[in-house]
């Protein structure tokens, strides 16, 4: 038994390390955002957080939505349907274009929101200018994600990590041209960040397709050798299967951002601590969604191959390694809070406060590992809605009202704090919502596994 552990824990770090250089590229623009205006100034960080906290809720949730192909074309691969999947990722492409287009139009709506946080009104002009500017890779990044799930289904990871990179080097570059204004340009502050992360989506892109034009790997399954227009039956197949995962991410992205928003009251330090603390363990959390992603390729083709044991077992040798790697992550941000703070802005007050919330970071690191991980293996059985109820009743039910009444402390509420607790009430909020999805979650992945193998069983039977 250990040593099919060990195996298997092998082959799905295989798939995950480079799809975790991807995602920490990925996430690395947001860094690269974050700390580069924080060394500018405060002003200019407050407006990245706050707008980077509505693009963050579009494009998680199209990604979500998007993550529906790397199901399917598992599913096919591990049935030996190869002949299917070219038509899979044409349509998957179409559906990239539309979520993204829309994606678009909503983020340039949602700027309307800043009318109503009280925020001083050059702070507000400054982020809703930067959501007008970054929206422009929105379309960009859908597709990319299409091709994405196709190359991660073919256990083809490596592109995805190299493209990423590129891209971050990229945004960082012109990050230092746009934000400081190098070699007689102007500074642009938090609209260089917007600008360069939009035109860096739009590089791995274009760099994606490239890669899957030139190499071998991907000839048997090319999905461009032709055209075709829009086949509604495949793409609607694929939107009741990624709507709810994109609503799973929505639900806690939102809450995330919407903490980010509703602590604007409380002024530019605790805008800036919380949006530091967000964003590193976003960092931190692309370790476990690696491993997930993994996870979904694994089992996904396990259940393709008709093998509910197998499937069940790669499951939790999944979840085990993000439970192991949550300890140690939770360990390192203890020790190291100050320096991450320092690493990330100048500003004394800032660096305090956000010391003071890398603690509670620590402290969902193990409930944060377990809901990814497992609700990703459970979108490997190709079931989205369940764990869509869940991370809604998590976030809205517990996250979101407990962060409300330590955070605000509203005087019309009975039991609540003597005074608003701010940020820290969030972070306690979404702490305990992070709990309730990860207990959920593990419940409902050992039901459904444990049903397939009784299902898969009675079918041999009645064959037999």
């Amino acid at each position: 038994m250990k040593n099919r552990i060990r195996t298997e824990a092998a082959a799905l770090w295989q798939l995950a390390w480079p799809v975790l250089i991807g995602q920490l590229a990925t996430v690395g623009m947001g860094v690269a955002d974050v700390a580069m205006t924080g060394h500018f100034s405060a002003e200019e960080l407050a407006a990245v957080s706050l707008g980077t906290s509505l693009w963050t809720i579009v494009l998680v949730t199209a990604m979500g939505v998007m993550m529906a192909v790397n199901a399917v074309v598992s599913h096919e691969i591990g049935a030996g349907q190869t002949q299917r999947v070219p038509h899979v990722v044409r349509q998957s492409m179409w559906m990239g274009l539309g979520i993204g287009l829309a994606g678009c139009v909503l983020l340039n709506a949602s700027t309307l929101v800043f009318d109503y946080l009280m925020l001083e009104p050059q702070a507000q002009e400054k982020a809703a200018r930067f959501v007008h500017i970054i929206s422009i890779g929105m379309p960009a990044f859908a597709m990319y994600r299409a091709l994405y799930g196709y190359t991660t289904s073919l256990n083809q990871t490596k592109p995805v990590m190299l493209i990423a990179v590129a891209g971050l080097a990229f945004n960082i570059l012109i990050n230092w041209l746009f934000i400081y204004g190098r070699f007689g340009l102007p500074q642009l502050g938090a609209s260089g960040c917007a600008l360069a992360t939009g035109l860096g989506i739009w590089l791995m892109l274009a760099a994606m397709l490239w890669w899957m034009r030139h190499s071998p790997v991907y000839q048997e399954t090319y999905p461009f050798h032709q055209s075709e227009p829009p086949h509604w039956p495949e793409i609607r197949s694929m939107l009741k299967l990624g709507l709810p995962i994109g609503v799973t991410y929505f639900a806690e992205v939102s809450a995330f951002s919407a903490v980010g928003l509703l602590i604007a009251r409380f002024g530019v330090i605790e805008v800036s601590s919380n949006q530091i603390a967000l964003n590193f363990s976003s960092l931190v959390f692309m370790v476990p969604m690696s491993i997930g992603i993994a996870l979904t390729t694994r089992v996904g083709q396990s259940l393709g191959e008709g093998d509910a044991e197998r499937a069940r077992f790669i499951s939790w040798v999944g979840v085990s390694l993000g439970v192991i790697f949550s300890v140690l992550s939770a360990s390192m941000i203890t020790i190291f809070r100050d320096l991450i703070a320092a690493a990330y802005t100048s500003d004394p007050a800032v660096q305090r406060l956000t010391a003071d919330l890398l603690l509670f970071a620590a402290i969902f690191q193990l409930s944060d590992a377990t809901q990814v991980t497992t609700s990703c293996a459970i979108r490997g059985y190709k079931i989205t809605r369940t764990p869509m109820l869940i991370h809604l009743m998590a976030f809205y039910g517990f996250a979101l009202p407990i962060g409300c009444l330590l955070g605000l402390a509203p005087d019309w509420l009975p039991w609540r704090p003597q005074t608003p607790m701010a940020a820290a009430g969030f972070w306690i909020g979404l702490v305990s919502g992070l709990t309730v999805a990860g207990i959920l979650l593990l419940a409902y992945l050992h039901r459904i596994s444990q049903g397939r193998i009784r299902l898969s069983a009675n079918s041999g039977k009645i064959a037999g």
